[in-house]
């Protein structure tokens, strides 16, 4: 996992992200990883950069284009 995340930092790519917060809460988020550390990275999401935890993380995945119109 802290592979594809460091791999998202220096491409650029935008990740799907399934993450536990700290008070239990669930959340997708599409984030653009910035910087990696040992156990926490920061990333924008939702317009703002934030801190979250490797460990919180229960799904990462490169992130699909999304496809307009019909």
């Amino acid at each position: 996992m802290k592979g594809l995340l460091l791999r998202a930092a220096s491409s650029e790519a935008v990740l799907e992200m399934i993450y536990l917060d700290n008070k239990g809460s669930i959340s997708q988020r599409r984030i653009k990883v910035l910087a990696v550390g040992e156990e926490s990275f920061r990333a924008y999401c939702r317009k703002q950069q934030r801190n979250f935890l490797i460990r919180n993380i229960l799904s990462v995945v490169p992130a699909r284009k999304m496809r307009r119109g019909a």
